[in-house]
């Protein structure tokens, strides 16, 4: 099951589409979906995580805590919507293309893939914008 939550003003809208593309990515990874919980919050909530969970005194656009269990996916990601607002502006992106793959980017790391390489990190990248092309929503 996923589910949204909000720690500060903002919502995602059009929750029902990102929750069957998140679902369609776990089963595209031939993984099962547990319970996945993301929460928007700000980049003071975030950074209390990073430095209270993490000892990273940074700020950052999402952290993923993984609670899966084999092959079932579970966990919570914390993203920092003013952090993926800036990151947008940074990449020359539209703000629905970085929070698709901020969300992503944390789905991702519970399916295995990391990012502390300069190649887990190429790989990463290749995913999400695999995992993007995916995302579909009826007009």
């Amino acid at each position: 099951m996923i589910s949204f939550n909000y720690e500060t003003v903002f919502n995602l809208g059009n929750e029902s589409a990102f929750s069957d593309w998140i679902s369609q990515v776990i089963l595209s990874e031939d993984k099962k979906e547990g319970e996945i919980n993301f929460i928007f919050c700000d980049d003071e909530y975030l950074h209390k995580l990073n430095v209270e969970y993490l000892d990273h005194d940074t700020l950052t656009d999402v952290i993923s805590f993984d609670y899966s269990l084999g092959n079932e996916l579970h966990g919570d990601v914390f993203i920092s919507v003013e952090r993926v607002a800036e990151n947008a502006k940074d990449f020359e992106v539209t703000f629905a293309q970085e929070i698709k793959r901020v969300i992503i980017h944390g789905v991702l790391h519970y399916c295995g893939y990391k990012d502390k390489t300069i190649e887990d990190e190429r790989l990463m990248r290749l995913k999400e914008e695999e995992k993007i092309s995916m995302f579909h929503v009826e007009q």
